[in-house]
């Protein structure tokens, strides 16, 4: 049995992303190292959820591929592209925190209560509040969000990062 396995994309009748999910699941220790002219995001994350373990592309330099097949089993190998290419695609993907609804410390903080799952009585008891005022907060903290439910609520402050 190989150790690593030298893979290209495109293949004459499977593509390489096919078989690097077929050679992991029948032999997850072998370790799959793309070597490919493909460049686009779209090709990267397929191999790497295929099980593909670094993604070089074929122009680099033998020694950047011997480097590589060295590096396998301690990381994820990768061409200066690629990573720059994924580095960009992370930064784009993930939100940032923002709170341009303007909410204030006080709806914050019921927000992320309601995101931990207590009821308004325990907002109000943890908070030290009444339940009345749980409730007035609930709506500014809805109208700001543009949202008309709790559900809807915890599902834009965790999208933006709110909490």
């Amino acid at each position: 049995m190989p150790d690593i396995i030298l893979m290209d994309i495109g293949l004459p009748g499977m593509s390489g992303i096919e078989c690097a999910k077929i050679v992991k699941s029948l032999h997850p220790s072998i370790e799959i190292l793309m070597l490919t002219i493909y460049e686009d995001e779209d090709k990267i994350f397929q191999s790497i959820c295929a099980g593909a373990s670094g993604y070089i592309l074929k122009n680099s330099r033998p020694a950047e591929i011997v480097r590589a097949m060295k590096e396998i089993r301690n990381g994820a190998p990768m061409s200066a592209p690629i990573a720059r290419r994924i580095m960009s695609f992370i930064r784009q993907s993930v939100p940032t925190k923002d709170n341009d609804f303007n909410l204030t410390s006080r709806e914050i903080d019921i927000l992320q209560s309601i995101v931990e799952g207590n009821s308004d009585r325990m907002i109000a008891e943890k908070l030290f509040i009444s339940t009345h005022t749980v409730n007035s907060h609930l709506k500014s903290i809805y109208t700001k969000l543009h949202v008309h439910s709790k559900p809807q609520a915890v599902s834009t402050a965790l999208k933006h990062r709110l909490v």
